[in-house]
């Protein structure tokens, strides 16, 4: 199953040279003694020699700390790894260890609103709403949350919460009322910033009556902070007039007793960010992330595995409710300008982002795989159109980025660029597999698994294989595993979660294969992957063929139990005005049983106006097979469109041959 091709871009020795990835692999073998002649070698060494790795990584990234210890690793289990236990550090504090008038944060929202902030002001807005959180008795331990559009003022938000020591938690203010009490009514925050109406494809969208619900329902929240995104100042004043515990962002700040900005010493595994599972097959589990090792893990992506340096333009279309959001924020330990945007990405034309990248000098671009497939199917050509000068980088995630989708961006965006699909999750908050400016990049691959970063696929017998399919495991402790989940004092929903396959080993839920040039292809969710006579279908395999037929948008595949068996069943959504007749099913079949086997062929093509995404864009493929077999889908508001379950209900053609 290897791939045989050759690549579609590769770096020249001198660009490799140049790259922080090469500088680090140099200073390894200076500092330990090595002759590590290439990437392949440096992940090797990095996981047999986890304590030097990350102890090197901790010296070379620039760790602000008030002490780091001598010990790397305490106790070396899964769960449970006690990962540079004598260190004291702060998160907030290494985001903003800038403090000049570079520009750090650049606002762009979809009705055409632009702010910015240099690092120093960064810093002043910082101190002063941290002061205002003191005011509010936020401190150590303390929830903040944020039903929050991706702007400016999240980010200060966030900072200012965790300079204190407090626990950060967010979504974006597009989930429905239950969505939003399923995941904060859980953790109790004591202070909750929200917009009070935010942009979205052309419309105003007004959040003020989910906030008197919100604060209605949770009791812990002592401070509504209203923060003016749709209305200005005064006009949010007047609008929360009514609204119990609420003020705006301006009142909290400038009523609060000024305080110099100090950043609270917390141990390595303390509280950073509570992040949450999609929550379609029952209420989301709130997953407990630490400050020492998702800072380490991020700057371990950002500057070796993406090479972002104080020159570099950095943007990833996310919101804040999907952890790219956090992932995008940390760029600030490398001193980059980070671009925010919060609108559609296809408004008010699908190239609107491409305009962006060419005014603010993007230079490193991170999106979704479904974005890259609906930028192509609207038949956008950003290379022809657009100058992309500074643009070096194209990232991807989400979903796995099919190889239609590769070759589109080096066709139809620009050729020379690193082009890295990377997956990891919310589990980790960044990446088991990423990219690497200094490897070539192959069609369907992503280029390497991250360094520290024990990667293997295991077989059903729990045994490592190449260029085969299997479970993608995490064989060996890392830093950034959650410290646990909140409100699971026994620890037993984490285990189940991760380790019940294999005790002591974190198992992702990833169905994938490692190449013979140490990439890695993603298949698909493990729990998604078909079983029609017993051979194990990733649906990803399904959908890289789907992709290549024209008049297909969108698909979504299950296995429906029939027979004593399964059978593959692709729901499409077709382009406009097109009604699915025997001779496009035939093309969809045809399409895929050339590049694939027969098995993969679906025994039933069905088509449907709309596919269920959660609010993070991903398909949802057990919600829809839970519909299809007549089983309840329990959490409905994780999902953005959860009008579109009903279209999977009852169907007669699923009830026949």
């Amino acid at each position: 199953m290897s791939n045989p091709v050759a690549p579609l871009w590769q770096p020249t020795p001198e660009a490799v040279a140049a790259t922080q990835m090469d500088q680090f692999r140099r200073r390894v073998n200076d500092h330990h003694q090595r002759s590590l002649p290439d990437y392949a070698a440096l992940y090797q060494w990095s996981v047999d020699n986890r304590e030097s790795f990350w102890g090197e990584l901790w010296d070379y990234g620039e760790v602000v700390a008030s002490a780091r210890g001598e010990r790397v690793l305490g106790k070396d289990t899964m769960p449970g790894a006690e990962w540079f236990p004598d260190a004291r550090l702060n998160f907030a504090e290494n985001l903003l260890r800038f403090r000049d008038d570079r520009v750090a944060l650049i606002e762009r929202l979809e009705n055409g609103g632009r702010r910015q902030l240099t690092y120093a002001q960064l810093f002043e807005k910082v101190e002063r709403l941290a002061a205002a959180l003191v005011s509010a008795g936020v401190g150590n331990g303390d929830r903040v949350a944020g039903f929050m559009p991706n702007i400016i003022d999240t980010v200060v938000a966030m900072l200012a919460t965790t300079s204190l020591g407090a626990i950060w938690t967010s979504c974006s203010p597009d989930f429905g009322i239950n969505g939003v009490l399923d995941r904060f009514g859980q953790v109790e925050p004591k202070v909750l910033f929200a917009c009070e109406g935010y942009f979205y494809n052309g419309k105003t969208i007004d959040s003020l009556p989910r906030l008197a619900q919100i604060v209605e329902q949770i009791e812990s929240i002592q401070q509504l902070v209203v923060v003016p995104v749709a209305r200005d100042a005064s006009q949010t004043a007047d609008a929360i007039g009514g609204l119990d515990r609420a003020t705006t962002l301006d009142a909290f700040t400038e009523t609060a007793p000024a305080r110099p900005l100090s950043f609270e010493q917390t141990a390595f595994n303390h509280p950073l960010y509570i992040m949450y599972s999609s929550g379609t097959t029952g209420v989301p589990k709130c997953i407990v992330h630490g400050v020492g090792g998702t800072l380490l893990q991020h700057i371990k992506e950002h500057r070796l595995h993406t090479d972002i340096s104080r020159d570099d333009t950095l943007f990833y279309f996310t919101t804040c409710g999907w952890m790219m959001w956090n992932w995008l924020v940390s760029g600030l330990a490398c001193g980059a300008t980070l671009v925010l945007y919060d609108g559609s990405p296809f408004y008010p034309a699908a190239q609107c982002l491409w305009d962006m990248a060419d005014e603010e000098n993007i230079s490193v671009f991170g999106t979704s795989a479904k974005y890259i497939a609906a930028l192509e199917k609207a038949g956008c050509k950003p290379r022809e159109s657009h100058q992309l000068e500074r643009l070096r980088a194209v990232l991807s995630t989400g979903s796995p980025l099919a190889h239609e989708g590769f070759r589109y961006v080096y066709r139809d965006i620009k050729a020379d660029v690193c082009l890295s699909s990377i997956s990891g999750g919310t589990d980790i908050v960044s990446c088991f597999a990423l990219g690497n400016p200094a490897l070539p990049v192959y069609p369907g691959e992503l280029q390497c698994r991250g360094l520290g970063m024990a990667v293997e696929v295991w077989n059903d017998d729990g045994k490592p294989v190449l260029e085969d399919k299997g479970e993608l495991v995490c064989a060996r402790s890392f830093p950034c595993m959650p410290i646990g989940f909140w409100n699971d004092p026994d620890g037993s929903k984490y285990h189940g979660a991760y380790f019940d396959s294999w005790p002591g080993v974190w198992a992702h839920g990833d169905y994938a294969e490692i190449t013979e040039h140490g990439g890695v292809i993603i298949y698909g969710r493990s729990d998604a992957v078909l079983n029609p006579g017993g051979v194990r279908i990733g649906t990803a395999e399904i959908y890289r063929q789907v992709e290549k037929v024209e008049e297909v948008l969108d698909s979504i595949c299950i296995g429906q139990e029939w027979r004593d068996d399964v059978r593959v069943v692709l729901f499409v959504v077709l382009r406009e005005g097109l009604t699915l007749d025997d001779e496009l099913t035939q093309k969809i079949r045809t399409t895929i049983r050339a590049n694939t086997t027969p098995r993969h062929v679906p025994a039933k093509v069905i088509q449907v106006a709309d596919i269920p995404r959660t609010i993070s864009g991903k398909i949802v493929e057990l919600a829809v097979r839970n519909v299809v077999h007549g089983k309840p889908v329990k959490n409905q508001e994780a999902l953005a469109n959860p009008q579109a379950l009903k279209l999977f209900e009852n169907l007669a053609a699923l009830a026949g041959e």
